[in-house]
């Protein structure tokens, strides 16, 4: 096979993802509101597709990367993404209408519709109108003669047909709903919760907003506009000023997708596709409520933990003891955390504790995605206070968290930390913090590489990886990593850590070549790699050679993926497993055989263009054998999930793994149950251990002494 048949259409494949999500959603094993949270995920999955993938198709900006997948063109790749996105539309409210909503009924939870209402309903409605909404909204005449108000994107809006009067044309308005009007309305009773949606209301108490009029149709309808839009680093002189130059040009971006319920007059319609552009491939009727995140919310009600997941709560293993000093601890040897079974508290203790700590001349840390309180960048403000020498290199690239980002940059540079608004032409993505601190022997070097971003609320819900080390190898390496994203210094030769955009694919190229090698000298060679996306072609072949010289290769993907697996002739000795859980698979960890010596990485960045051509990565060799063993099988259990397992097709499909048991193993659940048999046989193992006291250490005092 030659050319582009070799690899999976990008954008095909990450809708294929969306759809094991979705799977997740009508998942009659799965709790019935964490199945409510899981189609509110494909929506908000949906929305950013169309912000940034579509976007950047119909901008023009995506058109390179064609190369990626089969060589389609543009228009053939929006026909296909429009074919395949109606039918996960249909899916999802088939599964909104048909099973969820059923079955939230049954359970109290119920949603109703305006000629469900009671006399006494419509009367609180109707109050409820009065009081929270006629204040807020105000309905904006539109027509021929006027041009229409600035649609908030993804803001979910009205418009409405007013009925004709003798002498007057065609009379619309547009209501927006958001944000001054909370989507669910709940409805007073003693029993269950019930609920109104807020579009429903304004549909039912309308006339109160156009006294003395008719109203002939009311349609709910959102729109998309392109968010892919990048800040001109040559021409802006100042980062912050470009950066919110183009979130205001967000708002104003190419319409992308109109969303519009099902039944609207072809008179709405059009009206809507000509004010924004759009042709009829654009458009989407939605048949149910529009804009489906707004489940997060119901999926969190108070007073239905029955029909959640029963909680996993983070292990902290006893090995590490946050009421001591972890420069002490991990002095004696590297921790390794395996979030969010595992707690990642001590992360947070390591920077809070160097913020306190008068021994810490410096902390250098990167910044991507931060907690909406974070602990860590107030720690890095004390130390700053606390006169520490104190760096972060905080993205302000970082897609849709740009505005948050701005404002901790400005908080932290009033504070005293030195910002480094990441790297000119690259997003800086590897996770990484470098504590210097003053001991005897001299200046010790302390380092958290992680897989994951600097953020506590996604450390419970993301699986990824932590190692905390003071290895005298790594220790050089951070230093040049910070001296060169940080000044003007060129990357110097690092010894260990592996740097993109230099140096990370030719590493990986290497280890791959290596095993394929091995394998043509009759050696035993494998690769396991666990990653979010693989779309990089060059990593791709090299995969394809390493299949065809007979080395298996088992990876494990969660979303996008362009390699075909198990072709014969090309990739026979393939397979791609995804999985899709309670928690969102995130962490990236490699494994090759390397004639038996087992070379294990982790790393920030997943094997794709942007992450390895246009984003400052780090990938970390991890050295500690016993930590090693841990992660292979860490990759051993992910790729093995019979429960929440999908094997990948050659076409780009997939196959749901189908439990052959009650023991089925499922990945996640597995993982969480070994670091808790772990941690109860560690705790008794220590009341089993007897500790001697050496001589000339005095025993403690008998009781009564």
């Amino acid at each position: 096979m030659s050319g582009p048949q070799r690899l999976i259409n990008r954008e095909l494949s990450w809708l294929e993802f969306n759809q094991r999500v979705l799977d997740e959603a009508r998942c009659g094993t799965t709790p019935l509101l964490e199945r409510l949270r899981f189609l509110a995920i494909t929506a908000s999955n949906l929305d950013e597709f169309f912000m940034v993938r579509v976007g950047g198709l119909k901008s023009g900006t995506e058109a390179a990367a064609v190369p990626e997948g089969p060589r389609r063109s543009v228009a053939e790749q929006l026909a296909d993404i429009s074919q395949r996105v109606r039918a996960m539309i249909a899916a999802q409210y088939d599964c909104l209408s048909r099973d969820l909503e059923p079955a939230l009924r049954q359970e109290g939870v119920v949603r109703l519709q305006p000629e469900e209402l009671s006399v006494k309903d419509s009367l609180y409605l109707q109050d409820y109108c009065r009081h929270w909404i006629e204040p807020v909204v105000s309905p904006v005449a539109v027509g021929r003669s006027r041009r229409p108000p600035l649609q908030r994107p993804l803001g979910l809006h009205l418009i409405v047909r007013l009925k004709p009067r003798p002498g007057c044309g065609r009379r619309l308005a547009v209501i927006p709903i958001e944000p001054g009007v909370d989507r669910l309305v709940p409805l007073p009773g003693s029993e269950g919760w019930r609920y109104v949606l807020a579009e429903d209301v304004v549909r039912a108490c309308g006339q109160r907003l156009f006294a003395g009029e008719a109203i002939a149709e009311c349609v709910p309808f959102r729109i998309t506009r392109n968010a892919d839009m990048a800040v001109d680093e040559d021409g802006d002189v100042d980062l912050v000023s470009g950066m919110t130059r183009v979130l205001k040009e967000r708002r104003t971006g190419e319409c992308v997708r109109l969303e519009i319920a099902a039944g609207a007059t072809a008179t709405v319609r059009g009206w809507l596709m000509r004010q924004f552009g759009l042709s009829a491939q654009d458009v989407y009727e939605i048949p149910g409520p529009l804009d489906l995140t707004h489940l997060h919310a119901l999926a969190g009600l108070e007073g239905f933990d029955r029909l959640r997941h029963r909680p996993w709560p983070p292990i902290l293993p006893s090995g590490i003891d946050l009421s001591r000093s972890l420069f002490e601890q991990i002095a004696r040897r590297d921790l390794l955390l395996v979030h969010p079974y595992e707690s990642y508290d001590p992360v947070v203790r390591l920077i809070e504790e160097a913020a306190g700590d008068p021994q810490v001349l410096s902390i250098k840390m990167t910044l991507y995605r931060t907690s909406h309180d974070s602990r860590i960048i107030q720690a890095l403000s004390r130390a700053a206070q606390a006169n520490k020498y104190v760096t972060a290199v905080l993205e302000l690239k970082a897609r849709f968290d740009e505005a948050r980002n701005i404002q901790w940059a400005r908080q932290m540079a009033e504070d005293g930390v030195q910002v480094i608004y990441g790297v000119r032409g690259f997003k800086t993505h590897a996770k990484i913090c470098l504590i210097v601190r003053r001991e005897p022997t001299g200046l010790v070097r302390y380092m958290h590489f992680g897989t994951g971003n600097y953020n506590e609320s996604t450390a419970r819900l993301y699986t990824d990886l932590s190692l905390m080390t003071c290895d005298p190898v790594l220790g050089p390496d951070a230093t040049a990593f910070f001296n060169a994203i940080t000044g003007y210094s060129v990357e110097q030769n690092l010894q260990a850590l592996a740097m993109a955009p230099s140096g990370l694919r030719r590493r990986l190229l290497e280890l791959i070549r290596g095993e394929t090698e091995r394998c043509r000298r009759g050696q035993r060679a494998r690769i396991v790699a666990k990653m979010n996306s693989l779309v990089d072609r060059a990593l791709i072949d090299a995969l394809y050679e390493a299949s065809q010289a007979g080395v298996r290769i088992l990876l494990n993907v969660r979303g996008i993926c362009c390699l075909r697996p198990g072709v014969p002739g090309l990739s026979e000795t393939i397979r791609v497993v995804s999985v899709v859980g309670r928690f969102l698979e995130h962490g990236r960890v490699f494994h090759f055989l390397h004639g038996g010596d087992d070379l294990v990485f982790i790393s920030s960045a997943d094997w794709m263009p942007r992450n390895l051509d246009r984003r400052v990565e780090l990938m970390v060799p991890v050295r500690d054998p016993e930590h090693r063993r841990r992660l292979i099988r860490l990759l051993e259990v992910c790729c093995s999930d019979e429960v929440k397992g999908r094997d990948i097709l050659p076409d780009g499909g997939y196959r749901p793994r189908r439990p052959t048991s009650p023991e089925a193993l499922s990945s996640q659940e597995s993982l969480y149950r070994e670091v808790v048999e772990r941690e109860r046989d560690e705790v008794q193992r220590r009341r089993t251990t007897f500790d001697p006291m050496g001589p000339g250490v005095e025993a403690p005092p008998k009781p009564g002494a």
